[in-house]
């Protein structure tokens, strides 16, 4: 579903991570072609695919890592943060240990990726509501308190994969833009400057933004 450069305004990356089973890669292949494998393999090393978006008034084109949860990948897919305007963070609401570990996600991730990433808190596999174990509310509360944006979803059938893609690529266009209003440098948003210790996080986003045009 690739575009001509000309064809969209900017590039954000971000990156799917969560123990291995979650779902991550059956919700990128939703997302990105409308398909889902019951037979999907664990996913080795990195995979990407992207997907163009509408905006407001700009087209964003979407360059989505699926990374291996696997703990002998780990190493490999370290690097895969860098650049990372976003991230989602996929737990599988039927097995409580997968949302257990999240905390360690999230020092992973902001070990490796900028301190101004946006970041998602995804509950999947809502199609198996009869086999629950972490209660939505407890999620959303732990979302809540650690300024994370929150979602249940089910690649399965389809609920809430759109918006929860949608949700954080446009709340990564709002701080792009945000920045752009406040910079008197320059005219453009290329993210590609770097930026001194101290920079509020909002002016942090200006760095990663637009990798890999």
């Amino acid at each position: 579903m690739g575009s001509p450069e000309e064809d969209y305004n900017f590039v954000f990356k971000v990156v799917l991570i969560g123990e291995s089973g979650v779902g991550k890669t059956n919700l990128l292949s939703r997302f990105t072609r409308n398909e889902f494998n019951h037979d999907s393999r664990t996913t080795i090393g990195v995979e990407f695919s992207t997907r163009t978006i509408l905006v407001g008034d700009a087209v964003v084109k979407a360059q989505i890592w699926d990374t291996a949860g696997l703990e002998r990948y780990r190493a490999i897919t370290s690097a895969y943060y860098r650049g990372a305007v976003g991230a989602l963070v996929v737990f599988d609401i039927t097995k409580h240990q997968t949302y257990d570990v999240v905390d360690r996600w999230l020092k992973e991730l902001y070990d490796h990726a900028e301190a101004s990433i946006v970041v998602m808190l995804v509950g999947n596999k809502t199609d198996l509501t009869q086999a629950r174990e972490v209660p939505m509310e407890e999620a959303k509360m732990f979302a809540d308190n650690n300024g994370l944006l929150f979602v249940e979803t089910s690649a399965l059938d389809s609920t809430n994969v759109e918006e929860a893609f949608e949700t954080i690529l446009k709340e990564i266009f709002y701080k792009v833009q945000k920045q752009k209003q406040r910079s008197s440098q320059s005219n453009t948003v290329s993210l590609a400057s770097e930026n001194p210790a101290g920079t509020s996080p909002v002016q942090a986003e200006k760095r990663p933004c637009c990798v890999a045009l």
